[in-house]
């Protein structure tokens, strides 16, 4: 029932018919990649709010991973705050090793560039605003490209920017979580366990050799045994 006077209520904003057109929708899922169906039940807000989170979900895990393999990699570097060499082994445990005098500079880093990405992007957390980003607000622009790898750019050559971050950071979510949870199965560094999964199957592949030619089997090291569990 309309009451007389007064207009109907605007219906509520509809998804794009053609989610295809989306960046970050590409080979080997050419048709949008929604195995839980968040799109069909997921408004306008809804999603604007899930690709900011994707974003940087995405750029974190990318800093992650890269700050896992090269704190594993150069942990005795005098350019690092390493306090004479206690940090040290698997990155999963170098958290716990850092002292005093670090955190604290880090979360005041931290706030900050928190606090100017709310700023930016997130409505007022009143009424229809709460937990919404801004409708004047691009997902991911923080105005931060000191490379200037935006400039001047079609509209299709920043789909595609856009569409290789996002693949570089989804394939990141993934690496950081693979790097965590190999340290915890045998609290070994990822390169460490690489090299030694390539010792192994190196040495397998020779003692096959040897037993076809009838001659002594070499023995696989007691370390490579014990960093990969066997």
């Amino acid at each position: 029932m309309v009451l007389t006077g007064c207009a109907p209520p605007p219906p509520p904003p509809r998804l794009p018919t053609d989610a295809k057109g989306m960046a970050g929708v590409t080979a080997p899922f050419p048709d949008v990649f929604d195995p839980a169906g968040f799109l069909k039940t997921g408004s306008v807000k809804d999603v604007r709010r899930w690709r900011e989170a994707e974003l940087t979900h995405g750029r974190v895990s990318m800093l992650a991973a890269l700050g896992f393999i090269i704190g594993e990699q150069l942990e005795d570097f005098p350019v690092f705050m390493n306090f004479d060499g206690n940090i040290t082994g698997p990155a999963i445990n170098q958290f716990q090793q850092v002292q005093q005098g670090f955190w604290e500079p880090l979360l005041i880093v931290i706030g900050i560039a928190e606090s100017y990405r709310v700023s930016l992007a997130w409505a007022t957390p009143t009424g229809t605003g709460f937990n919404s980003l801004k409708d004047d607000y691009e997902m991911g622009n923080l105005s931060f490209d000191p490379l200037g790898l935006t400039t001047d750019k079609s509209p299709e050559e920043l789909k595609e920017l856009r569409t290789k971050e996002l693949n570089n950071g989804r394939l990141a979510m993934i690496a950081i979580a693979a790097f965590v949870a190999q340290e915890l199965v045998n609290n070994t560094e990822i390169f460490e366990h690489l090299f030694r999964d390539i010792e192994l199957e190196f040495i397998e592949e020779l003692d096959d050799v040897e037993r076809e030619l009838n001659l002594p089997v070499t023995p696989i090291p007691d370390i490579v045994k014990a960093e990969l569990n066997l």
